[in-house]
């Protein structure tokens, strides 16, 4: 899979480049890092436009953000998807930002209390660290080495074993806290040989059934070395992206379903070398782990399409009853299938454990199993008060 394999000791960490670009740019404003986008203003009046004037970013995650979940931003910047999902989520709602730079923290947290102020709750907070690695809070490790500075071999074992303890006691995002990830168009910016600890690690702070939504710039070819290898252009958002294929295949093995590409620009933002680079917003969803039960219940695929194939190899046809194990039969009544399939209940709910087949495929769902135990009746269109 792109991104994944092997690379080059000059791009193994780009995370200094990446801070001295941001860094400056939360100094002054810089075009080269932004694309176009079409922000609610509704939700800019109120922000600062200190911050408004450094947003780089190439898309809108905060537009799937809902009231009073607790939303999780990845590069936050100088805070304003934060800013604005504050007023999204509402009082009874949480925003987590999470980054590495110091300017574009000192900003955020600057605006911050600005913010609090003008809707009238604080909800937000922002935290230092990798992105990557969310159980690290960097200012914890800092505060750690102002009273033990590293001078001896030895020393840095004591660092190691501090970092181990830190992540374990005061992890800085817990496993399954989050209602929903965002980030705009900073996934890119992580080198190669930690990309894949960055899906895991959104995978293991969303709760089960929350979701991804992230906005990122990906590629139509692989970026070749020569290009990856270029300082500028990895923090410039180009040679760090995923393939579009790539980007999925870093979700499915994170172990994602439901995957969306919901936004994909037809025209691309930069072209190097022939390579497309363009914006896309991705949608995916946690929850499909979990024990299969046969409680007899079954779903119908709505169509349009002859059949179509899930993301644990299901096939479902078109208008046909499909016996489903209780945890798919939950999961298709949920986003993003939920306008897809009709759901068929038994008659007669099974209280017993019975285990799904090993396989647990989809097959047809005979009536005569949705009505087992029910007695046979015989209605009387005589009876009946009113017309279908």
């Amino acid at each position: 899979m792109d991104g994944f394999n092997d690379v080059d000791a000059t791009n193994a960490d780009v995370r200094d480049d990446v801070q001295d670009r941001y860094a400056a740019g939360a100094q002054a404003v810089e075009a080269a890092l932004c694309c176009p986008i079409d922000y609610d203003p509704q939700y800019l009046k109120i922000i600062p436009q200190d911050v408004l004037d450094r947003d780089y970013g190439c898309g809108d995650p905060s537009r799937y953000v809902r009231e009073g979940e607790t939303v999780l931003d990845l590069g936050s910047g100088g805070g304003k998807i934060c800013f604005i999902a504050s007023q999204i989520v509402g009082p009874k709602g949480k925003v987590i930002g999470v980054d590495m730079t110091d300017e574009m923290l000192d900003l955020a947290n600057e605006n911050a209390p600005i913010i609090a102020e003008r809707v009238g709750y604080a909800n937000v907070e922002f935290r230092r660290g990798h992105i990557e690695d969310l159980k690290l809070d960097l200012d914890q490790l800092n505060d750690w080495l102002g009273r033990n500075p590293v001078k001896s071999a030895k020393d840095m074992e004591k660092m190691d074993a501090e970092i181990l303890r830190l992540k374990a006691e005061m992890t800085m995002i817990p496993d399954n806290s989050i209602d929903v990830i965002v980030s705009n168009c900073v996934l890119n910016l992580v080198s190669d040989t930690k990309k894949k600890q960055l899906f895991s690690e959104m995978f293991r702070v969303l709760k089960v059934g929350g979701r991804v939504a992230v906005s990122d710039i990906i590629s139509d070819e692989d970026s070749p070395e020569s290009l990856k290898n270029d300082a500028r252009l990895w923090s410039g958002c180009i040679s760090g992206a995923l393939t579009e294929t790539g980007f999925i295949e870093a979700l499915e093995d994170a172990g994602f379903h439901g995957i969306l590409v919901d936004k994909f620009e037809a025209e691309p933002w930069q072209i190097v070398e022939g390579i497309e680079y363009r914006s896309a917003t991705y949608l995916a969803y946690k929850g499909k782990q979990g024990e299969c039960l046969e409680e007899n219940q079954a779903v119908i695929y709505r169509g349009p399409f002859r059949q179509v194939q899930d993301d644990d190899g299901h096939v479902f046809m078109r208008g046909e009853r499909s016996a489903v194990c209780a945890k798919t039969f939950n999961l298709m009544q949920q986003e993003p299938y939920t306008d897809m399939f009709y759901a068929v209940e038994p008659a007669i709910a099974v209280t017993e454990r019975i285990e799904w087949p090993d396989d647990c495929g989809v097959r047809r769902r005979d009536p005569q199993e949705t009505k087992k135990g029910a007695p046979k009746l015989t209605t009387d269109p005589s009876q009946s008060e009113s017309c279908c």
